[in-house]
């Protein structure tokens, strides 16, 4: 009798070896779902099925972010995940890592195959995405005309800003014709004066947003010469035309967020500008008013108006002096021309006329001051300080 294991060895072995299996590790298994069942821990527990066998599976609360639709009996599936021994029961399950509708995965490899072909053309590039007004007056939006899209997208734009303007081009958003009706509302509002556009739908499948990864709507998006939001399902479904317009959106109501400015939020801003506007106008005139009265503090020192006022104080102070001097130098030459004038008088004949002297002279007019210039007989003029006089030397006698 060979070595005798325990249940729980056998179970832990055959657990290494389905671990240790490449294939069993990275699996895809497609069949139809039977006993499905959504617990309250959030994982979900079913069953795969063909004609011939079945298969249990179990995809875990932290996978089921990854799942984008609900999980109903009679569904055929693609389940990609691992198989793997549960020790406890010793029973094999298919543990799910991502669960598609069965055609989907060829529905997203087409999605991959376009969005590398387009974005190697350039069409998903930011340089040539367009801005988003900041403050849109009139927004339209291409979705169904019912729904919560439409009702999310008014509600918060009427939260935001009762003032701008939601204009609804209804389209089919899902099924055959859904792209071309969604194409038909960009290029309407192309033509119209909205600032800004909005498409979008609920969540879903790839399957149900297939419209929305339609070439022509890319292509229509990217040519358009409005701004186009797109927001499409939720945050984890990206489409072709997230890629291709403007700005992505994760949700419509999101969509809103980004496109409708807050009104009591601009008020504010404005209130605080203008505060602020007004606080800096006044502390720089303050500034301006003291570096003004500086500048002209400095100019005053510096004003040839000082200089002048300066310059004629001295020419007055000049003035003056020389007037002084003049009038000393007259009074001084007065004086000094009244002892000259003294001077003369005493030796001016004229003068000396005064004191009873005469002034002789012969016929010629020539002075006669020595009785030697004179002889007996000979006529003389007499020169008296009232008149003249003539007369004969009688006789004369030397001294």
């Amino acid at each position: 009798m060979g070595q005798v294991s325990s249940v729980s060895q056998v179970n832990m072995y055959i657990k290494n070896m389905f671990i240790r299996d490449y294939m069993l590790n990275n699996i895809s298994v497609k069949g139809e779902v039977s006993n499905c069942k959504y617990h309250s821990s959030g994982h979900i527990y079913f069953t795969i099925k063909d004609r011939a066998s079945q298969l249990s599976c179990v995809m875990f609360a932290s996978m089921r972010k990854h799942l984008l639709f609900t999980l109903e009996e009679g569904q055929s599936i693609v389940v990609d995940g691992n198989i793997g021994v549960y020790e406890r029961d010793g029973k094999y399950q298919l543990y799910a890592r991502s669960i598609t509708k069965e055609g989907a995965g060829k529905l997203y490899e087409e999605y991959e195959k376009l969005k590398k072909r387009l974005l190697a053309e350039g069409l998903f590039d930011d340089t040539r995405k367009r801005k988003i007004p900041s403050y849109a007056k009139k927004i339209g939006v291409v979705t169904a005309g019912t729904g919560a899209v439409i009702q999310d997208i008014c509600n918060v734009s009427k939260r935001r800003n009762p003032y701008v303007q939601i204009i609804l081009y209804p389209a089919k958003v899902q099924g055959t014709g859904a792209a071309d009706t969604i194409i038909k509302g960009i290029r309407y509002f192309e033509k119209t004066d909205v600032d800004t556009i909005i498409i979008g739908r609920g969540g879903g499948s790839i399957e149900d947003l297939q419209a929305f990864n339609d070439e022509q709507l890319a292509r229509v998006i990217a040519a358009c010469k409005k701004p186009v939001i797109s927001a499409v399902g939720h945050e984890t479904d990206t489409t072709i035309a997230d890629y291709a317009a403007d700005l992505r959106a994760p949700t419509p109501s999101a969509a809103a967020e980004l496109a409708v400015y807050s009104y009591r939020e601009t008020v504010i801003a404005l209130r605080e500008a203008e505060y602020s506007l007004n606080w800096q106008m006044a502390n720089l005139l303050k500034i301006k008013k003291l570096k003004l009265a500086r500048y002209m503090t400095m100019l005053s020192h510096e004003s040839p108006q000082n200089l002048i006022n300066e310059r004629r104080m001295y020419l007055t102070d000049m003035q003056e002096k020389i007037e002084g001097l003049m009038k000393q130098k007259l009074i001084s030459s007065r004086h000094q021309l009244e002892l000259y004038v003294q001077e003369m008088k005493g030796l001016s004949p004229l003068y000396k006329l005064q004191g009873g002297y005469a002034y002789v002279s012969d016929e010629n007019g020539k002075n006669i001051n020595s009785v030697d210039d004179i002889d007996k007989g000979e006529q003389i003029n007499l020169a008296f300080k009232d008149g003249y006089a003539k007369a004969v030397i009688s006789s004369k006698e030397k001294a």
